[in-house]
């Protein structure tokens, strides 16, 4: 069989590098091989006119353009203001005060209704995301068609690149069994929402991916001894309880200033309240108070306050 011949005229063609290319194939995105075409081809044009003239969706041209700038082929434009905010940067009301802003809502609220046709086409024409699937499932077992459907979202839709999700993978499983124990990995759902989170935080590279890992790693570490101060130790913290404990540990409390939050939540509440809890510390830390020493001189101030008056009945003088 005879090679491919190109039917275009010289004045039609379109040069790209050798490494451009490279990283292209590489890459084993088709979108963002089209969208580069279509930036060569046009040049430095608008956003809104590629995407009139590749008749894509916004989260569509959004994660070929997030793949284009991760390899390093292009630069996006500055983002124009907008009254309306991505709906996934909107944190959730239940997020704890002093942490920092929880991830995402529920991401089907936002994810496209992806068919299995969907997927199946998907896996046909993209290498990246058929590899992706095979080590997936390799470490989570088969996957049902919601599930595919969930993977194809953190590629497609949040534009997250086949490496960075394998991690993002691998790091739900490794939490989930510091939690319960290697028998019980951790469901696409799961994986899904530590994903939008990721996404938030534009992990869109194995570098930053590893060192929010690492950060991670180093934060869970002081989790243990946390518990411990709360009476709660012999087990791990659920997710709502870490993000807890990592507003307190990047808010600069020891286990030690914990535990005395932890007295006076007992003392207030009669029994140990994380909301409670977590407003003592969050006031503690606006008031620059971190130490136990510090904590327990502000305590003894207010339970007693300076009398009025040199002498001990000095305050009946008020009632002659």
């Amino acid at each position: 069989m005879s090679g491919y011949q190109l039917h275009l005229t010289q004045e039609e063609n379109v040069v790209l590098g050798a490494g451009a290319v490279r990283r292209l194939i590489e890459s084993g995105s088709g979108d963002a091989a089209l969208l580069y075409l279509c930036l060569a081809r046009r040049g430095a044009s608008e956003p809104e006119k590629l995407r009139a003239e590749l008749r894509w969706s916004e989260a569509k041209f959004a994660a070929a353009e997030r793949t284009l700038c991760s390899l390093g082929l292009v630069s996006a434009p500055a983002a124009a203001p907008s009254a309306r905010p991505d709906p996934r940067s909107e944190a959730r009301p239940d997020t704890p005060r002093g942490a920092e802003a929880a991830p995402p809502p529920a991401p089907e609220t936002a994810i496209p209704d992806y068919t299995r046709d969907d997927v199946m086409d998907r896996l046909e024409s993209d290498k990246s995301f058929s590899s992706l699937l095979v080590e997936v499932e390799r470490k989570l077992g088969k996957l049902s068609d919601p599930s595919l459907k969930k993977l194809l979202g953190l590629y497609d839709y949040l534009g997250l690149p086949a490496e960075v999700i394998y991690l993002l993978v691998s790091y739900c499983a490794e939490r989930k069994a510091e939690q319960f124990g290697a028998e019980k990995p951790p469901t696409m759902r799961e994986i899904e929402k530590v994903g939008y989170e990721w996404a938030r935080r534009e992990l869109f590279s194995i570098t930053a991916a590893d060192a929010y890992i690492q950060s991670e790693r180093k934060r869970r570490v002081q989790f243990p001894a946390y518990m411990e101060a709360l009476r709660l130790g012999g087990r791990a913290p659920v997710p709502s309880e870490e993000r807890y404990l990592g507003a307190w540990v990047e808010m600069g409390f020891p286990p030690e200033t914990v535990a005395v939050a932890y007295d006076k939540t007992i003392l207030n509440c009669g029994e140990f309240k994380w909301p409670y809890c977590n407003g003592i510390l969050k006031r503690w830390h606006e008031a620059g108070l971190h130490m136990p020493d510090e904590v327990r001189a502000e305590n003894s101030a207010r339970a007693n306050p300076p009398k009025k008056g040199g002498s001990r009945n000095a305050w009946m003088k008020d009632y002659d």
